[in-house]
């Protein structure tokens, strides 16, 4: 579980990066970015309730 956590947090880290960027060039965020953020930070809270509860 600790490795799933590891794998999910770096990629939210990627795609956050990835969203930087696009603001850095001056492009406007697409609004399905927004749903994919909301959906990586869902999954890993998610994934901490289920590790923390399995404890």
């Amino acid at each position: 579980m600790l490795y799933f956590l590891i794998v999910v947090a770096v990629l939210l880290l990627a795609y956050a990066a990835v969203l930087v960027s696009f603001v850095r060039r001056g492009r406007k965020i697409p609004p399905q970015a927004y749903l994919v953020l909301a959906l990586l930070n869902g999954l890993i809270l998610a994934a901490v309730l289920a590790w923390a509860v399995a404890r």
